[in-house]
């Protein structure tokens, strides 16, 4: 299975965990602050709004700390101002990092996550150095015990789907950008239930991973995503697990 792919359900099972819920819920709000300020308070009209509540949602966040972060976006109530800032750099084993954040102190948050590239074998790299190797894509994440892989292709694919795979237990379906929301409702339509849906940025070509390297890699992520500033890290690793466990 990809690294990324790995990385990603890792990252849900965290945001599961009660001790993780605390940050998880900041780099929510933080999401829906900035989403309500770029395109207005109103998720019928602002698809990443409503990517951002729904996700919100789904993490159990109280309505309440919802609609107090929207409205922090939209100016009715003061707010701490963010800024979106990518940075761009290398782990171990020569793989590509793209690290999205929202900051408010660009220096802090550079610094931060320098210090962390440094510490677990990875080097921050100059703007453009990696980005041409992610492309801009949805993914949706549904439970592959439910339903039936025929089920899941035809109602993705008829919704304008890109892609329907499978990873372990769980069906994985790519769309691209301007298609991401169509297809939910599309999935939601044949009565198929979302697990997880994000927008994501997806490698074009993917550097194998194994032993101490690996091990490494997901420490260093692991690091990473627990930063305030870092809203979402990306790879373009191809994990061997079965290497992990002799590392």
């Amino acid at each position: 299975m990809a690294g990324h792919s790995k990385w990603s359900k890792i990252k849900r099972k965290k945001a599961a965990n009660d001790a993780k819920r605390g940050a998880q819920f900041t780099k929510l709000i933080r999401e829906i602050t900035v989403a309500a300020r770029e395109g207005g308070g109103n998720p019928d009209f602002n698809p990443r709004l409503r990517l951002a509540v729904d996700t919100a949602k789904a993490a159990s966040m109280p309505n309440e700390n919802i609609e107090r972060a929207i409205a922090k976006g939209t100016g009715d109530l003061e707010g701490v101002s963010y800024e979106e800032v990518a940075y761009e750099g290398y782990g171990p084993g020569g793989v590509a990092l793209y690290i999205e954040t929202l900051t408010d102190n660009q220096k802090r948050t550079v610094a931060d996550v320098r210090h962390a590239l440094g510490k677990h074998g990875g080097s921050l790299g100059t703007s453009g150095s990696v980005a041409w190797q992610f492309e801009r894509k949805g993914e949706i994440y549904l439970d592959a015990g439910k339903y039936g892989e025929e089920a899941v292709f035809e109602a993705a694919i008829e919704g304008g789907a890109e892609d329907v795979t499978r990873a372990e237990d769980e069906f994985v379906v790519t769309t691209t950008v301007s298609a991401f929301h169509e297809v939910q409702q599309a999935l939601r339509g044949a009565g198929i239930e979302i697990t997880q849906a994000e927008l994501s940025w997806i490698p074009s070509n993917e550097v194998a991973v194994a032993g101490k390297d690996a091990d490494k890699l997901l420490r260093l992520l692991d690091v990473l995503d627990d930063l305030d500033d870092v809203q979402k890290v990306h790879s373009n690793a191809d994990i061997d697990e079965a290497s992990l466990a002799e590392a």
